[in-house]
């Protein structure tokens, strides 16, 4: 399992960001539950911080992303989802019944995908990869993917 100790404040600074109360809940929020959405995300800010509304939450998400502290997926047929797990060119296991979102490290070593047959022109940065199926739990109740 991968982990992210930096601290939210160090983050910010590091980015040229400022360091503000919802910014660091919503980065406590994203390191504490990783892989989920915006509306989940603020919920528990609400909790932290009391008063915080939603559009502010995706607010800071955005700010965090496109300063590169936090990466966003989007599993096909799922909200955004977004994880501090950033840089490394990992990708997901996507459960079909009960949406269940996990890490995987790529599969063939130091980024493989990175490179296609064909890239067009494009400075490739960045695959991603999702795979699907049963998650363990699913599977062992007999859950037939939705």
């Amino acid at each position: 399992m991968h982990t992210n100790v930096i601290d939210p404040r160090e983050q910010l600074r590091a980015v040229g960001l400022r360091v503000t109360a919802p910014r660091v809940a919503v980065l406590n929020a994203v390191a504490a539950m990783p892989h989920s959405d915006a509306d989940r995300l603020a919920a528990t800010v609400r909790e932290a911080l009391g008063s915080v509304s939603t559009q502010a939450v995706y607010d800071v998400l955005r700010a965090c992303v496109n300063a590169g502290i936090l990466r966003r997926i989007e599993p096909a047929g799922s909200a955004a989802l977004y994880e501090t797990r950033i840089g490394d060119n990992h990708h997901h296991l996507v459960c079909r019944n009960c949406d269940t979102v996990v890490d995987v490290d790529c599969v063939v070593g130091g980024a493989p995908c990175l490179e296609p047959r064909n890239d067009h022109g494009f400075a490739v940065d960045e695959a991603e990869v999702v795979f699907w199926g049963l998650c363990p739990t699913c599977r062992l109740e007999g859950r037939r993917p939705l």
